[in-house]
């Protein structure tokens, strides 16, 4: 590589809508001064249009892997980039298909960098046949290094590759805030307001919350109100959760999913954030907007939470299906005030100090860097996207 020359990568990945974790995280770094650093080329990868159709199969969706795998194929020819960066699934039927994208880099030349952008890897393995075992540890094989969102998920691939080519790269994101960046912001005046926001399923503890409201009504604890955003995912889950709001008086209020500036406006309104998961999550975008709004988080021990929610120093940690311990920890911040706003600036500091959109460049360069061989540069990152190439040919 000539030495003003930039190094190209490729970065596959999913755009919004609809609005997931990876999808998010293609658009932040495609609008991130990683453009700057080096050649981006992006080959889009979703074939959803709403989270309806996720999990479901057609014969359109056939067609637009095929497509898919076509532009990829162009783009590893015609451009030749260094590395490519793969997001793999955990389910058998996923990591066949991202596979693909894995066994192509490899055989015309680019190294491939996989990224886990969850937690359930040795789960799904563990109940998997023995022929998929081989069949994984054979494509990781053929992969130059893999991402994962936290130190804590490291031992995930420990048996696949060595610790220098296991890098760790949360999520981090600038965000443009409807109130002033809070240090530390004084609790509202007021009802206590607890915001819920994820997509209204069980897995996302949906249910616990409520149930922990309901004790809390049982135990005569007044002054909070708990805002309630998201899309539900099915009518059974919606009907339960609006009837036990209803037959108890719960001071709950629902509302529809939010996005973007109305998402970070219903963080602001809020004086504590829960978002308390039964099943494994990566590194959650709405716990680094919790953080970046300055919010004391209750939630559970799942995937790389535990890196951003610090238990006792910016919010708690519970054990999952356990809404006693959400209403003992709610409890204590309502009686509390003094308590939020300490851990309210402790969430901000964490914020700054590891997941922002720079720090999550920052980190992303410097595993690309050492796979093509370049070091860590000095040059500080700045300002805005030139831009990334769309391979559409």
């Amino acid at each position: 590589m000539a030495p003003n020359k930039k190094a190209r990568i490729l970065l596959l990945g999913k755009l919004p809508p609809p609005y997931m974790g990876p999808a998010v995280a293609t658009k932040i770094l495609l609008g991130s001064s990683l453009t700057e650093r080096y050649e981006v080329l992006h080959v889009d990868t979703n074939v959803h249009e709403s989270l309806d159709t996720i999990g479901s199969w057609s014969l359109a969706k056939v067609y637009k892997n095929a497509a898919i795998y076509s532009r990829y194929a162009a783009a590893l020819v015609r451009a030749r980039p260094e590395v490519v960066l793969v997001p793999i699934s955990q389910s058998t039927m996923g990591f066949l298909k991202d596979s693909v994208f894995i066994l192509l880099a490899w055989v015309l030349g680019s190294k491939p960098l996989v990224q886990l952008r969850g937690s359930n890897l040795r789960n799904w393995l563990a109940s998997a046949s023995g022929p998929t075992r081989a069949y994984v540890r054979s494509a990781l094989s053929a992969s130059s290094g893999v991402i994962v969102l936290g130190d804590n998920l490291r031992h995930l691939f420990e048996e696949y590759f060595g610790a220098d080519r296991i890098f760790v790269v949360p999520n981090g994101a600038d965000y443009q805030l409807p109130v002033p960046e809070p240090p530390g912001r004084a609790p509202h005046k007021g009802a206590m307001t607890v915001l819920y926001l994820a997509n209204l399923q069980p897995s996302k503890g949906i249910e616990d919350v409520l149930e922990a409201v309901a004790l809390l009504k049982t135990q005569g604890v007044s002054g909070f109100a708990v805002d309630v955003v998201g899309a539900w995912r099915d009518a059974a889950t919606e009907a339960a959760c609006r009837a036990l709001v209803g037959e108890h008086g719960l001071p709950v209020r629902f509302h529809g999913p939010a996005y973007d500036a109305d998402k970070l406006a219903f963080m602001a309104q809020a004086d504590v954030f829960v978002f308390t998961p039964r099943e494994p999550e990566g590194h959650p975008w709405v716990i680094v907007e919790a953080l970046a709004s300055g919010l004391p988080i209750i939630s559970t021990d799942q995937g790389a939470i535990r890196e951003s929610v610090r238990d006792g120093v910016n919010g708690y940690l519970v054990a999952p299906r356990n809404p006693r311990e959400i209403a003992e920890r709610l409890r204590l911040l309502l009686e509390r005030p003094e308590l939020r706003a300490t851990m309210a600036a402790a969430s901000r500091r964490l914020y700054e100090e590891n997941f922002t959109e720079e720090k999550m460049v920052e980190r992303l360069s410097g595993a690309i860097d050492q796979l093509i061989g370049t070091g860590t540069r000095t040059r500080r990152l700045s300002g805005r996207v030139q831009g990334a190439h769309a391979w559409t040919s």
